[in-house]
């Protein structure tokens, strides 16, 4: 048996289905900044990527399609192409998008299409004919672990359901780590099954497209003041000279460290992680004590 899969848009935004709304904001904000392509040099992966999470906000936003996408219907998509006619910087779009501006009425063409979160009522011809992704609240889900040269090119991949079926897919290229792919009506009782990519080195560098992505932890001490730390990349180790006064969630960019697809190549993004030693000396918690009160000191100026 042959199937399709396509990615989920919770995942496209990094979120978990029990997500609220102020967290969906803040994921969608964090990844059309992401991929938009005024950010990104007309990467033309950035920009397929930046449409989609477009599109999983516009559905996952808008309480008539969340519903509909999540009961499996057939996806009410728009039949154009919203950014045929450039993008929008990335300031006015999220103005449209969140609804911070007064009057669309000065708005570009491609603004006032992202804007419409609306069904659009389209021909059986103009139809996608896969339906979007749902929630697997019930379904059966496995783990496939995937090399880095897989992910970006995509590869075939074979599935053993417990109920003897054999399931051959080819998994979409530019993918990422965490992905969640559906497989339509697969599992038994015609539920679907659903595929979580896990596509990260041994180094712990993960993949996404053609960005990597690497969590480097440091010590307090360390973020504070700067230091120069050894991190891996694809090609080998480089020293990365972290500035003082780096705080957790802070991304710095090795350039050009990412994977290759013809003349394109992405970047490494590594995010600092501030960690707390399990066990502190005496000498440690007098330290950290006085921290404590100057920081007091401070807010009482």
């Amino acid at each position: 048996m042959n199937s399709v899969a396509e990615p989920d848009y919770w995942s496209l935004l990094g979120l978990d289905p029990e997500s609220d709304d102020q967290q969906l904001k803040r994921a969608f904000r964090r990844e059309a900044r992401r991929w938009h392509p005024d950010l990104n040099g007309n990467d033309s992966v950035a920009e397929e990527r930046f449409k989609l999470v477009n599109e999983a906000y516009a559905v996952l936003s808008d309480p008539r399609r969340r519903s509909a996408w999540e009961r499996g219907e057939a996806a009410q998509r728009q039949i154009h192409d919203p950014f045929a006619s450039g993008f929008p910087s990335f300031e006015d779009y999220l103005d449209v998008v969140l609804g911070r501006v007064e009057s669309p009425r000065d708005q570009t063409p491609a603004a006032r299409a992202v804007e419409d979160h609306s069904p659009v009522q389209e021909s059986p011809a103009t139809q996608s004919t896969n339906p979007p992704p749902v929630r697997a609240d019930q379904d059966l889900e496995s783990l496939v672990e995937l090399t880095p040269e897989q992910a970006l090119e995509g590869t075939r991949v074979e599935l053993n359901l417990d109920d003897g079926t054999v399931v051959e897919l080819d998994t979409p290229p530019f993918a990422g780590d965490g992905w969640r792919l559906r497989l339509e009506g697969v599992a038994p009782g015609g539920r679907d099954h659903f595929l979580q990519l896990r596509v990260v080195t041994p180094e712990g560098l993960r993949i996404d497209g053609l960005r990597v992505h690497y969590r480097l932890e440091l010590f307090p001490p360390d973020a504070a003041l700067g230091c120069a730390v050894d991190v891996p990349t694809l090609d080998g180790p480089v020293t990365l000279q972290v500035p003082p006064g780096s705080s957790s969630g802070r991304l710095l960019r090795l350039r050009e460290r990412g994977l290759s697809w013809d003349d394109r190549r992405g970047d490494q993004l590594v995010e600092i992680v501030i960690v707390i030693p399990a066990a502190l000396g005496e000498a440690e918690q007098a330290l950290y004590r006085r921290l404590q009160e100057l920081a007091l000191e401070d807010d009482a100026l």
